[in-house]
């Protein structure tokens, strides 16, 4: 029996990351020059990104197959494992052993895994295959 080291655990009470928030919404088109640029308060990101610390996972994303989500190459994706996947939630698979970012897609012919991006296939999985739905992508944490 070896010994097994894993991550510090946290307590869900304890915040570790703050930021200041803006109080006002940043115009993506034309600024608004009468706007006063100050901050308000802060933010607490993990209680705006965690909802449960024991079942909340990061993954990091491999691959372009859902370029058509938002989620690209190297994007970090915020995984719930105690959410109930149900059609059309971007989910972390296990399909036949093999891990899949995809679209959960409930059809009264099966079960399909779609590719947001029309340069891959959809998986249609067939009846015996062993699929898991490890958990459900909640949040993409995009590099801009």
């Amino acid at each position: 029996m070896g010994v097994i080291i894993g991550p510090p655990v946290i307590d869900a009470g304890v915040s570790l990351l703050s930021v200041l928030v803006s109080p006002v919404l940043v115009a993506a088109g034309f600024p608004s020059p009468a706007q006063d640029y100050y901050f308000d308060g802060r933010l607490d990101l993990n209680a705006h990104l965690i909802k449960d610390v024991s079942s909340i996972y990061v993954v990091r994303v491999s691959g372009e197959s859902m370029e058509g989500a938002g989620i690209s190459d190297g994007d970090e994706l915020i995984v719930n494992r105690a959410l109930e996947p149900h059609d059309g939630c971007v989910v972390v698979a296990v399909l036949d052993g093999e891990l899949t970012i995809k679209r959960l897609r409930i059809t009264p012919a099966g079960v399909v895994l779609q590719a947001e991006n029309p340069a891959y296939p959809d998986i249609e999985v067939p009846a015996l295959s062993d699929l898991t739905i490890w958990g459900v992508a909640t949040r993409c944490l995009h590099h801009v």
